[in-house]
């Protein structure tokens, strides 16, 4: 299988049967809070976060969202995190994927303190699967769940995560970040990757659902060409997107206000997406969505933003779905 951090040479995109129409999905990355400042240690990581869960599963019950919680093997392994959400899970209320770091599950990678790498293509490859394979079993203990969809962490897919996924009977990933290009981070150029849901394999066995990022502003149409010229220097993209020429619109709370979530909701559907694929990190539970430098941390601000999003969805015409729907109409 072609590695997924490459753009496939041969695009074929997925079809869905009749009734999908154009739909969103809500991910959230939910895992252990890393101090990332130095070495991986295997106590190094808090989850304070993980009581906010169970509002945040009340809200998007409130909303009909079905939200998939991408967990890492310290969430996998909470008696607190299974408490949450092992009955919205078994009431079809929540889904659980896999999303692996460097710091999951240590004991792969020896005792003691280890050199911090920020992705996944660092790890051997026989680490990378020890990793996928007890946390795979950790979820199916804890959450009873048998978990269809990966995520690396960071977005930083490993060379052989597409092989370890279909050998492991995963459904789908999502970790291609479209018009994103990690390079200058250690990880892997996104920039040319389909934006829609797209087959990994000839087969048709393992199916990517990229995170949607769209280009906004008068010289969007020229984005791909543009946008790596000033991706260092914040100053000039701040110019381009004051004057409405360019901006990268990625489906997040993390760094994008909701007038410009919505612009990009319109700009995804416009150019006919079927699919919306929505992220956060749960940990934004604790802090709030985007605000202003000198602004406290409010939560209720996240709240707003999806509700917003989730109101401007329902006014589109476009409602929620799960991986267990979208397995169910996906054309093979």
């Amino acid at each position: 299988m072609r590695p997924i951090t490459e753009p496939p040479s041969e695009v074929v995109m997925a079809r869905f049967r009749s009734g999908f129409g154009r739909r969103f999905i809500l991910t959230v990355e939910t895992e252990g809070e890393y101090d990332r400042s130095g070495p991986i240690r295997r106590d190094g990581h808090g989850l304070a976060h993980l009581p906010r869960l169970a509002k945040f599963q009340q809200f998007c019950e409130n909303e009909d969202v079905c939200p998939v919680y991408l967990v890492d093997y310290p969430v996998a392994t909470s008696a607190l995190a299974a408490d949450i959400l092992r009955e919205p899970v078994a009431k079809g209320r929540a889904e659980i994927g896999i999303q692996i770091h460097q710091e999951d599950d240590s004991p792969h990678q020896g005792e003691g303190e280890q050199e911090r790498k920020p992705f996944a293509t660092a790890v051997p490859g026989e680490v990378e699967r020890a990793k996928l394979n007890r946390l795979r079993m950790e979820i199916e203990r804890n959450f009873d769940a048998l978990p269809q969809i990966y995520r690396a962490g960071r977005s930083g897919p490993g060379p052989h995560v597409g092989d370890m996924l279909r050998d492991s009977g995963i459904a789908m990933d999502s970790s291609v970040r479209p018009k994103f290009d990690l390079r200058g981070e250690g990880g892997a150029d996104f920039s040319h990757h389909p934006l829609g849901p797209y087959w990994l394999d000839a087969e048709r066995s393992l199916l990517e659902l990229p995170l949607t990022t769209v280009y906004w502003g008068m010289l969007r149409k020229q984005g791909n060409l543009l946008y790596p010229r000033v991706r260092h220097s914040p100053r000039l993209q701040s110019f381009l997107a004051r004057l409405g020429l360019l901006s990268r619109i990625p489906l997040t709370p993390a760094c994008i206000d909701v007038e410009e979530a919505i612009q990009g909701i319109d700009i995804a559907l416009d150019d006919g997406l079927p699919l919306l694929v929505f992220s956060f990190h749960g940990s934004s539970l604790r802090r709030g969505g985007p605000r202003s430098e000198g602004e406290e941390d409010d939560p209720d601000r996240l709240y707003d933003w999806w509700g917003r999003v989730f109101a401007y969805l329902a006014a589109r015409g476009v409602p929620p779905t799960n991986v267990r729907e979208i397995m169910s109409f996906v054309e093979v």
